[in-house]
């Protein structure tokens, strides 16, 4: 006979493959998506050897007119060749200058003054740069400071769907609320500056509380900036690696993937 658990989790699947805790590969608990913004020196010195040692994969969004790709390709492709995603962030991480203390944002790389036809024509071809790297066709994308609007207001980010697998657009709670409920094309992350190990570790646990998924976008690894230190990184790896069995850390790519195909999404 099955207990009132079991026929409750069978019913909630029947209604809505995503409608209750995700059916996660393995029989996790939630997902976990460990992301890196930017084409950074330290993703390479620090993230990718740690991700690496505890036999994780993560993704990173190369921004392709950062120094390092062209300096560091070699061993951008040896990680793409070890697992790790490459993903879209775009020629030259084009943001808004208009908004508050955008004062960093260089004239001729302002989102506010790029056609939303530019700014797809550009995604599509970092998409056959980042082939040229990889080799890889299927891909993710991560809007540049979470700036989806064009020159005139125009939203870019919706001429791009059916280009990507997933789409990371705006900034908010790293973790998903419902599963049910989530756009695969308007994914929500943040980018968890200066948390400490346990803190990061605190909404994984929400995440599989939940049942649903964690949306971690890094930049600098123990340098760089926006940085997060090398042993709050260290100590989240280390959890994650320990618990397998309640949480599938793996590429955005991956998780959207599975994302789609359990919700019938195309």
């Amino acid at each position: 006979m099955k207990s009132p658990s079991t026929l409750a989790l069978a019913l909630c699947l029947l209604a809505s493959p995503f409608a209750c805790a995700g059916p996660w590969p393995q029989g996790a608990r939630a997902a976990v998506s460990l992301a890196y913004d930017d084409a950074l020196d330290s993703q390479l010195d620090n993230a990718i050897p740690a991700l690496d040692r505890h036999g994780l994969k993560g993704s990173f969004y190369l921004q392709l007119s950062q120094p390092s790709v062209a300096k560091r390709m070699a061993e951008w492709r040896a990680a793409a060749a070890r697992g790790h995603e490459l993903g879209n962030h775009t020629l030259f991480h084009q943001c808004s200058a208009s908004l508050p203390d955008r004062d960093w944002v260089q004239r001729h790389r302002n989102v506010d003054t790029t056609s939303a036809a530019q700014m797809k024509d550009q995604a599509i071809l970092a998409n056959t740069m980042l082939h040229a790297i990889d080799g890889k066709t299927e891909r993710t994308f991560t809007t540049p400071c979470g700036d989806g609007k064009a020159a005139g207001g125009e939203d870019y980010i919706a001429g791009l769907r059916g280009e990507f697998v997933g789409m990371k657009t705006g900034s908010g709670s790293a973790v998903v609320p419902s599963m049910a409920t989530l756009d695969p094309d308007a994914v929500l992350v943040m980018a968890p500056v200066g948390l400490s190990g346990a803190q990061l570790i605190a909404l994984v646990k929400e995440a599989a509380a939940k049942g649903t998924m964690v949306n971690f976008t890094f930049h600098g690894i123990g340098g760089d900036y926006l940085g997060t230190s090398k042993e709050a990184h260290e100590e989240l790896l280390r959890y994650l690696a320990a618990n397998r069995d309640i949480y599938w850390t793996d590429t955005f790519v991956a998780i959207m993937k599975h994302v789609r195909k359990s919700s019938g999404r195309r």
